[in-house]
């Protein structure tokens, strides 16, 4: 079996200390970096994407191939950062104030890292000042909001319109995710999509920033 076929099935499989394994081995054997990471190791993850919707994969096995994919990158971010080479996008990823759940949240943040953006995870209980200070810094192309608990729901909107009273509210596309969300909520507060599933997300994402219709 090829190296790269090892590698792909290694991510999709959640064998992190594997993967990052086979990528240097690949990077011995002269492999180039930016190949390995558009060629091998993005389409791993859409196969695993793939598997949730089909019901084959489930949370944990989305868990541990992020991990995978996470593990694999490591020695690959200098090579790449030497090679100039760009993310899909910036993304700024947190769980809005009130609320301490992050299992979805670092969901999102695994696929959309295995998709190719860079995600900056500013973690759980999010003020919007803290949203508001995160996009001035980093001048991301997306903002991912998450909430699980209905009585922080709110905290969306309040955040959202944070983000307009800073005036950055259109240099950011703004998308919400959590288990009591839903499309007419995302509108009626002012985001720019919802994202039911960490699929949802990923495809939203690369949507917003041009890297599908």
């Amino acid at each position: 079996m090829a190296l790269s076929q090892k590698l792909f099935d290694a991510i999709v499989d959640g064998k992190a200390q594997l993967a990052k394994s086979l990528v240097e081995e690949e990077l011995r054997a002269g492999a180039d970096p930016m190949a390995l990471v558009a060629e091998t190791m993005i389409p791993a993850m859409d196969e695993v994407g793939k598997l949730f919707q089909e019901e084959e994969f489930f949370v944990p096995e989305l868990l541990l191939s992020g991990r995978a994919m996470k593990a694999a990158m490591e020695p690959l971010r200098p090579l790449l950062a030497v090679a100039g080479a760009k993310p899909a996008g910036v993304v700024i990823a947190g769980t809005v104030k009130g609320d301490l759940h992050d299992i979805g949240k670092n969901l999102v943040i695994s696929m959309l890292e295995g998709a190719g953006f860079k995600v900056v995870d500013l973690g759980t209980d999010v003020t919007p000042q803290k949203f508001v200070e995160a996009i001035r810094e980093h001048q991301p192309h997306i903002l991912c909001l998450s909430a699980l608990l209905t009585v922080t729901m709110t905290a969306m909107k309040t955040t959202i319109d944070a983000i307009e009273e800073a005036g950055l509210r259109r240099s950011v596309k703004v998308l919400v995710g959590g288990a009591p969300l839903s499309e007419r909520y995302a509108a009626e507060i002012g985001a720019d999509g919802y994202g039911a599933t960490a699929n949802d997300a990923v495809a939203l994402a690369r949507r917003h920033v041009g890297l599908c219709n």
